[in-house]
């Protein structure tokens, strides 16, 4: 397993050492993407708290539909695997909404911050 790097793991460190949420996923697959770090922190830097401060999607799944299009794009639109990650991950983590996966309104947490980040980027393909 030498050299292998678990993504999920390695973006929940990135998160737990000043990254938001979606720069740690962004970050986690600066190998593979062609841009930066500091790049890809930009790219991240207004999704940490979500979408809209927590008002819409979750900055951990905004990264992973964002890698997806930097890894697989060709010219032609890839909304299927756009929406085939969108409802991965809302099946792992229960929502796709910040607010809703915090449980802000509810104060019923879905998924907590660390598994939105490991479970996004384990979608990333």
């Amino acid at each position: 397993m030498s050299g292998i790097v678990d993504k999920g793991e390695l973006a929940v460190q990135l998160k737990h050492n000043g990254y938001n949420c979606s720069q740690a996923v962004l970050c986690a697959f600066v190998d593979e993407v062609g841009l930066s770090e500091a790049q890809l922190k930009q790219v991240g830097a207004c999704f940490g708290g979500g979408m809209g401060c927590m008002e819409g999607t979750c900055g951990a799944l905004v990264a992973a539909e964002i890698l997806t299009g930097l890894k697989k794009y060709a010219g032609r639109p890839i909304l299927g695997d756009a929406r085939a990650l969108h409802q991965a991950f809302t099946e792992k983590c229960g929502a796709s909404i910040c607010k809703e996966l915090k449980g802000r309104d509810t104060g019923k947490v879905l998924c907590e911050c660390d598994d939105c980040v490991r479970n996004a980027a384990n979608l990333v393909k």
